[in-house]
């Protein structure tokens, strides 16, 4: 060969190489900066982008014939993911269902504290040495745990007295021993510069006040979920009430619920999510139990305004509990009102607001159940859902995480109504339409059991393609149910290795204005790809493990679909 031709071979090859590099040739697709895009360029971007995606479609789905409903305890994970924070070894050892404002990491650790203070002094009943353990769990759970017989605790101490009359109203007998071991109060949050405003216009710092300053859009007000939240129960109720001061349950508080969430924040799924969003100037009003606001120091520039009924937290023993074992929770009970223990709860930012009184909810234990499911019909506005699922399967997900997610995304799917639309996507290096979206009456959820048990990992892990083809598919079907609302679920136990990246596809998700849950499959990283994948249109990302992703799915559903 003359040096002329090798020399035109070497620029060849050299023009070559730059190209693929350029381009992105490879396992990860080219970045490309975006700026902000409009729904309308989001939608012809992805349809651009997904020409370099491998996509196949599953042309008959497997019907799960043997599909049948579950009951409510076989959709729990065991109680057993619900951490003892103490535990007793007497020769009687009752174990207390504790609410986690007083069971997690101090300041939040009061009753921690008296447990083990409580485990050292010696108290006896006859001549056998008496100690407690201690569960950490929020009083919602103890709850759904108790109503479906997967949970028998010895003493419970919710918040407030609402989920005391709630297992009253269900069967169990629950004997209320003490009104209260630590006072608090549950209320709402105003950022200080808008409270000014909300003061100057509305008078007086009423509840019913803020849902008509939200209404007028003078304030961004957001609640958590009333299934595990005391304050989001309480304040629901608060708000029915104020709706129909004669019946809390009426045609007309409902409708007017129904109204209100059509212009409303959506509910949070932690606490944590509210401080994260008003952190953000997304909201700049929100419900807090007193305690958590005086422990929170970035929520310094917030005035408190207390709020529906108090939270004292009141303790329950339980008719199947033994004599030796009421006894036992009698002396503990004396032991958290001693002047030392009480001392102990005001140094932890309990006994605040002695002066306020209870506003009267309306309701009983039945009604405060009644209020879960009037606000689970409610929270969308009355708007159905379309939700795409996508699911890892890559071969990380091998063996127990993916047999876990599987059983649990079948047995969480019994909490979405049959009003919504649900559709099925997984992914390991290319992506497969398990599902295309239909309304979710019967048909559809076994086709959807079926294709979740079909799920088999093996290879890498193109997230992002997935979400391209999960975000065109809404899209799609958003035509033809046009006032439905767009949300995508995201489940991985991993950063993208494979396709394109999540900041190629930022701007699309941003136009799209879908918000993207993550559920993080023993994935605990703050700063990963998934909870910036969250962030994007503020959604939750939460992190499970293979032996809590049944109840993270469960809460997350009965707040979003």
């Amino acid at each position: 060969m003359s040096m002329k031709k090798r020399r035109k071979k070497g620029l060849f090859l050299a023009l070559f190489l730059l190209v693929a590099f350029l381009c992105g040739c490879g396992g990860v697709r080219t970045e490309r900066n975006e700026g902000s895009l409009s729904y309308a360029d989001a939608e012809a971007e992805i349809a651009s982008m997904l020409k370099e995606v491998n996509v196949t479609r599953v042309s008959e789905p497997a019907l799960d014939i043997y599909s049948d409903d579950l009951s409510e305890a076989e959709t729990l994970a065991d109680i057993s993911t619900f951490p003892i924070t103490v535990t007793g070894d007497g020769d009687i050892n009752i174990e207390i269902a504790a609410a986690t404002e007083l069971t997690a990491e101090a300041p939040d650790d009061w009753i921690n504290v008296v447990a083990q203070e409580f485990n050292k002094a010696g108290y006896t009943v006859g001549d056998k040495r008496v100690t407690v353990s201690v569960r950490k769990i929020t009083s919602g759970e103890v709850v759904t745990y108790m109503n479906a017989g997967a949970y028998q605790p010895q003493l419970f101490i919710p918040s407030n007295d609402a989920w005391g009359m709630m297992l009253k109203s269900s069967g169990i007998g629950a004997e209320k021993i003490a009104g209260r071991i630590a006072g608090n109060t549950a209320g709402i949050l105003i950022k200080k510069d808008v409270y000014d405003s909300f003061i100057d216009k509305y008078e007086e710092a009423t509840l019913a006040n803020v849902l008509e300053a939200t209404l007028a859009k003078d304030l961004t007000f957001a609640y958590t979920n009333p299934y595990t939240s005391s304050t989001g129960l309480n304040i629901l109720t608060a708000m029915l009430k104020s709706f129909d001061e004669t019946n809390p349950l009426s045609d007309a508080a409902q409708g007017k619920l129904l109204e209100y969430q059509k212009s409303s924040p959506p509910v949070a799924y932690t606490t944590a999510v509210l401080r994260s969003q008003a952190s953000k100037g997304i909201i700049n009003a929100m419900v807090m139990e007193e305690q958590a606001y005086i422990n929170t120091p970035e929520l310094v520039n917030y005035v408190y305004i207390p709020a529906g009924i108090r939270h004292d937290h009141p303790v329950y023993t339980f008719e199947y509990c033994s004599r030796e074992q009421k006894d036992a929770a009698k002396l503990f009970v004396d032991y958290c009102l001693t002047d030392e223990s009480q001392k102990l709860a005001t140094e932890k930012g309990f006994n605040r607001h002695d002066e306020y009184v209870s506003q009267d909810s309306g309701l009983d234990g039945t009604g405060y159940l009644t209020a879960q499911k009037v606000w689970k019909q409610n929270k969308n506005g009355g708007r159905p859902i379309i939700a795409v699922f996508v699911a890892d399967i890559s071969g990380s997900m091998g063996g127990e995480p993916l047999n876990a997610l599987k059983s649990s995304l079948i047995g969480a799917s019994s909490y979405i109504g049959s009003e919504h639309y649900i559709g099925l996507v997984s992914y390991s290096g290319n992506v497969t339409v398990n599902l295309p979206i239909a309304q979710f009456d019967a048909t559809q959820k076994a086709y959807f059991s079926g294709e979740v048990k079909n799920l088999s990992e093996g290879g890498s892990t193109a997230t992002y393609d997935a979400v391209l083809v999960a975000l065109d598919m809404l899209a799609e079907k958003a035509k033809e149910v046009p006032e439905a609302k767009l949300m995508l679920f995201v489940l991985s136990d991993g950063e993208q290795n494979e396709g394109y990246s999540l900041k190629r596809v930022t701007p699309v998700v941003a136009g799209m204005q879908v918000p993207v849950y993550t559920i993080g499959y023993n994935y605990d990283d703050e700063n990963g790809e998934l909870n910036l994948l969250s962030d994007i249109n503020e959604a939750a990302a939460l992190n499970a493990t293979s032996d809590d992703i049944s109840n993270q799915l469960r809460n997350l559903f009965n707040v979003t679909v």
